[in-house]
């Protein structure tokens, strides 16, 4: 009989750094990999056709991942549309999973009528995909705002690490919007979203 020493018996059991985590944990410490780069986006997906102008068409579309001051918990990702650059991406890790909050300014740093809007994750999702249903607090805003088409929102996003990170927006009744950026080369550093001190 082979008696095995204690600190090898405890090692065979404890569970590994990767199988603790969560995929939540994971997609979010993927994300935050590419802190301090930009890269460079297309639109893949874009119906039903607005009979209005796209406020993206013929745009440069850039994400920034830059807020990594506690990429562990938060990450938050500028989404610059041409000069526009009033939208943020703010990923937050909870005890349940991840939450997306867009952060939209004017160009004076000013919060807009409508912003903070988003969710939580409601299932575990992947190390590649995670999806976020409108939450009840703007389930409100859009209702006070008229916003009705977004009362059924869920927002995804999806990284394949050193291939594509995609931002997608999807309602039941067939809309579905997505932008795909390219991870696989670095793009110039857009200048800081509106509202930023830095």
């Amino acid at each position: 009989m082979v008696v095995l020493p204690a600190s090898v018996l405890a090692a065979s059991h404890a569970p590994s750094a990767t199988a603790a985590a969560t995929p939540a944990d994971q997609f979010l410490a993927e994300l935050a990999q590419y802190c301090g780069q930009a890269f460079a986006g297309r639109i893949i997906a874009n119906h039903p056709q607005s009979a209005t102008p796209d406020p993206f068409d013929g745009k440069t579309l850039v994400m920034h991942v830059r807020g990594c001051d506690s990429p562990q918990q938060e990450l938050r990702v500028p989404f610059h549309v041409g000069t526009d650059h009033s939208r943020t991406w703010v990923i937050t890790r909870t005890d349940r999973g991840l939450r997306l909050k867009h952060d939209h300014r004017h160009a004076d740093g000013s919060p807009d009528a409508v912003t903070m809007y988003g969710g939580d994750t409601a299932q575990a999702g992947s190390a590649e995909r995670q999806e976020f249903p409108v939450d009840a607090a703007s389930v409100a805003m859009f209702t006070a705002h008229g916003m009705t088409a977004s009362l059924r929102n869920t927002w995804a996003m999806e990284l394949v690490p050193g291939k594509r990170f995609v931002y997608e927006l999807a309602r039941p009744d067939g809309r579905l919007f997505q932008v795909e950026f390219d991870l696989r080369t670095p793009v110039q550093l857009p200048p800081a979203p509106w509202g930023s001190e830095a």
